[in-house]
């Protein structure tokens, strides 16, 4: 005879991982060559001078400098403005 209840499955229990995404460098802080600045999921922070965006729309420095955040105005498909926030590396 068990002395143990038959346990039943719970469907709440599992937990992804933390993805640490959002901004690593700051405004005027030191960025060296291949440094993160940004982690993102999709296109948040458009690329600057000496920035290049990767796969995972990971944004990092190409050069050695110091990391600035401008926004900068685009026009749409549609005729609208709208401001994006750019970042770079002077």
């Amino acid at each position: 005879m068990s002395h143990v209840k038959a346990g039943g499955t719970v469907k709440n229990l599992s937990d992804s991982k933390p993805k640490f995404l959002g901004v690593k460098l700051t405004d005027g802080q030191k960025a060296g060559v291949g440094s993160i600045i940004v982690r993102q999921r999709g296109t948040r922070y458009l690329t600057g001078k000496n920035t290049k965006i990767g796969k995972d729309h990971t944004i990092f420095s190409v050069k050695e400098g110091l990391v600035k955040f401008s926004e900068k105005r685009k026009l749409g498909f549609n005729g609208r403005t709208r401001t994006h926030k750019l970042v770079a590396v002077e």
